[in-house]
């Protein structure tokens, strides 16, 4: 039986929204206690306060992240055994379908139809596609002079900083966490200050999932985040989705 309006309503009204970041597997304020409202576009009403990280908060992440990816507890993990966390990841997204699609629509101003048919479900499969790959794809043998051997290998880079966009927030994040993961690397996740909900849930289902803590973080916060993200020498790769005049910048 279909959900109706008034049961979305009391769903709604029932939610505990996290705002703080996600800082080596758990909560956190902004080290400077900076906070912005989330508001939710239908109505404006604010939905929760939501921790600014500085470039303290990013520093720090940056520092656990490359610490948890040289330590080789995910990176060096058994392919198979990877790809098995990122299941039980997936399979959580999906568990709790009904509470992240409500942050998404609340957040962002998302028919909850879509929500629940295309974003979340989306985001799962995405996870879990990127998981059942892990041990399937592999490297290669070049073809060269007899008297030589060639391999191309498959790497992990290192810290991954992934910058997503407002209008399909938790969707376009699993685009860039879920093959970065799989790899191996250590994932930072900048979602925009316009719609961060979904993405801040997702550090407590990754940790329930047992992705290691530094493995996956999340820092809130407005297009300064980014840039401290983007600047860092330790981040090895920036994953990128938004405007052309950021990506610019960014380059």
């Amino acid at each position: 039986m279909a959900t109706t309006h008034a049961q979305w309503q009391q769903r709604a009204a029932a939610l505990q929204i996290e705002g703080r970041a996600f800082i080596n597997g758990e909560y956190v304020p902004a080290s400077n206690g900076n906070l912005f409202s989330c508001i939710n576009p239908a109505n404006g009403e604010k939905l929760a306060e939501i921790a600014w990280c500085s470039e303290e908060d990013v520093n720090y992440a940056v520092k656990v992240a490359r610490q948890a990816f040289e330590s080789g507890q995910w990176s060096e993990l058994a392919p198979r055994a990877r790809g098995e966390i990122l299941k039980r990841f997936a399979a959580l997204i999906r568990q709790h379908g009904d509470e992240l699609a409500l942050l998404e629509t609340l957040d962002m101003g998302k028919p909850i139809g879509d929500s629940t048919t295309v974003d979340v479900p989306g985001a799962a499969y995405c996870v879990e596609w990127f998981a059942e790959a892990i041990d399937k794809i592999g490297g290669e043998v070049a073809p060269l002079d007899p008297k030589l051997l060639g391999l191309v290998t498959r790497e992990a880079i290192g810290v991954v900083a992934a910058v997503v966009p407002w209008n399909f927030p938790i969707l376009m994040a699993s685009w860039k966490f879920g093959p970065a993961l799989a790899a191996g690397n250590a994932v930072i996740l900048k979602p925009s200050e316009k719609s961060p909900l979904t993405a801040i849930r997702l550090g407590a289902l990754a940790r329930e999932a047992g992705i290691p803590d530094g493995i996956f973080q999340v820092l809130p916060g407005a297009g300064d985040v980014g840039k401290w993200l983007a600047l860092h020498m330790d981040v090895d790769c920036i994953a990128f989705t938004g405007s052309t005049a950021v990506g610019k910048l960014i380059a």
